[in-house]
């Protein structure tokens, strides 16, 4: 009997091994290890927007985000997805989610780096754009794990309309350690937070809750009862939810073990089979007894989440702008070393243009993400003027950026032709990451929506996007008149058209940081196709006299 064998032929150092029946060519080397920083569009928006003190930060963050280890660790952590167990091995119910090790490595770095609540201690001014920018280069490690460190960072706000709880939990949250694991607040070193917000019967609608809240006789002390539909980071510290007290919907802060170190009721019933976002745990949990303290008035729960609703939706943007950076770099990289038809990719006239597309709509989603960092910023601080802009322009930028991201990780994708489409290339990752970041904190008729009522109830808020806009009126005739149509179109506004408006807000807004920050050759083909017209439904259209080569050498991170 002959025996068919496929013998491996000689290994050199540190290569993989050949075969008798082919030799492996013309595929790209691994891309890791790189500079997740190297973004000539993100330095220079984080100089621009106050934050230039932490650059050196950022591309050390970089260099770490982009190693072989902290790639490695977001495959495991999405490889070895999150586990429930109810009870223990002696039937005492415990309600815990187990991680992989590579979700704690991932979580202690980010909070380390204060990705996660630390800015608020941060007296510096720009302390939120480095946030903000450590986020758009440690996401290129994975996106589960931003969902925590986001939570944490918006409860702070809204706890501050409680400064009592404030005082006692504010240092923790705040802190720059990262101890997992169920135990008494207070006694640990750092605290993550989550939400409970969105019922089975309402969804966005939180005001249609069902959970009831019911006084005790300790002052701002309440037992909950009710139940979540999605509570992302089960295992953080404390969680924001929203309950039906009986002066209306309120705010509650709820610890998962209260200060006498027993475990409050917090029935995990199942975690989420989830599209995207495997590694970190989504939750349906129960209240029955549950003890919360009231954050806020009794029935103001809306008016005290709305500072932290405003800080999701920019990270909802950041986390769509890292995935676009994330997928722009793997398929440069890609091109730069497969070579087709007698040429390498990178050289070849119309994937030049879809490289050079999707570089302006990455670095159109950057530039913005970093403007609504730096008006966060100065709004923390006082400045009326960027509060009102903040407030609109967060809502349309999580309406856009985020709308975007889907067609951009699906083209990125392509770019790698099949071997885009199978999962050590970690493309269908992202790719299934991507749909999440419009859905979470309000889908896209949501923000649309809160679009047309900012504009109704704080007309100071169209002032602001205006005067924003205003700064780059005569630059490009392209842009000057998008913005006529948009004046023209808010005359009109209704929420039957509020999506096409919104969208035209965005680009307008986008349009003018970049001739107002980028080079001729970005803003040009970007005012020449989102605004002119010359441009066709798919990306890879940019019209003939783009300067694909201009675009392309700033976007994509030097050859090695």
């Amino acid at each position: 009997m002959t025996t068919l064998t496929q013998e491996p032929y000689e290994e050199s150092a540190g290569r993989p091994v050949g075969y008798a029946t082919h030799d492996v060519t013309n595929q790209p080397p691994p891309l890791a290890p790189y500079d997740a920083s190297a973004d000539t569009a993100l330095l220079e928006g984080v100089r621009r927007e106050g934050a230039g003190w932490a650059e050196e930060e950022l591309r050390r963050l970089g260099l770490r985000a982009g190693s072989a280890q902290a790639q490695e660790w977001g495959d495991l952590a999405n490889h070895h997805e999150p586990v429930l167990r109810t009870h223990d091995r002696y039937g005492n119910r415990i309600d815990e989610v187990e991680y992989h090790p590579s979700w704690h490595h991932l979580m202690r770095v980010a909070v380390g780096e204060g990705l996660a609540g630390s800015a608020w201690a941060d007296d510096r001014p720009g302390a939120h754009v480095a946030r903000t920018a450590g986020g758009l280069v440690w996401g290129h490690t994975e996106a589960g794990h931003g969902c925590p460190t986001s939570m944490t960072y918006a409860a702070v706000p809204a706890l501050r309309a409680e400064p009592e709880l404030a005082k006692v939990y504010e240092p923790l949250l705040t802190s720059r350690e990262y101890e997992p694991g169920l135990r008494p607040p207070t006694g640990k070193r750092g605290l993550l937070a989550g939400m409970g917000m969105t019922e089975k019967q309402g969804g966005s609608d939180v005001r249609a809750n069902t959970t009831a809240a019911t006084p005790t006789a300790e002052s701002g002390v309440y037992t909950l009862r009710g139940h979540k539909w999605f509570t992302s980071a089960p295992m953080c510290d404390v969680f924001l939810v929203l309950a039906q007290a009986p002066g209306g919907l309120s705010c509650f802060l709820v610890p998962r073990v209260l200060p006498d170190g027993t475990r409050n009721t917090f029935r995990v019933q199942r975690l989420k089979d989830k599209l995207g976002n495997r590694s970190n745990a989504s939750s349906e949990p129960e209240f029955d007894g549950t003890v919360a303290w009231l954050v806020g008035p009794e029935g103001q729960g809306v008016k005290t989440i709305i500072e932290m609703v405003n800080c999701t939706r920019l990270d909802c943007v950041m986390a769509s702008a890292t995935l676009m950076r994330k997928t722009l770099v793997e398929a440069g990289h890609h091109v730069r070393h497969r070579s087709a038809f007698g040429a390498r990719l990178v050289d070849q006239p119309l994937m030049r243009n879809v490289l050079a597309d999707l570089a302006l709509e990455s670095e159109a989603a950057t530039t913005l993400t970093l403007r609504l960092a730096g008006a966060a910023d100065r709004a923390v601080r006082g400045d009326a003027g960027e509060a009102a802009f903040r407030r609109i322009a967060t809502a349309v930028g999580k309406y856009w950026v985020t709308k975007r991201g889907p067609a951009f990780t699906a083209e990125a994708l392509e770019c790698l032709g099949g071997n885009g489409y199978v999962e050590e290339s970690g493309m269908p990752r992202h790719y299934r990451e991507a749909p999440l970041l419009s859905i979470w904190e309000g889908s896209g008729n949501v923000n649309a929506l809160d679009v047309l009522r900012a504009l109704g109830r704080s007309p100071e808020t169209a002032h602001a996007l205006f005067g924003e806009l205003a700064l780059a009126r005569g630059a490009d005739a392209r842009l000057d008149a998008a913005v006529a149509r948009l004046e023209s179109g808010l005359a009109e506004a209704s929420e039957t058209g509020a999506r096409r408006l919104v969208e035209l807000m965005a680009l307008t807004l986008q349009g003018s940081l970049l001739v107002r920050h980028a080079p001729p050759a970005v803003a040009d083909a970007f005012c020449a196709s989102r605004l002119g017209g010359d441009w066709g439904h798919a990306f890879g259209t940019l019209p003939a006299g783009a300067d694909l080569g201009g675009i392309l050498e700033r976007a994509l991170p030097p050859r090695a």
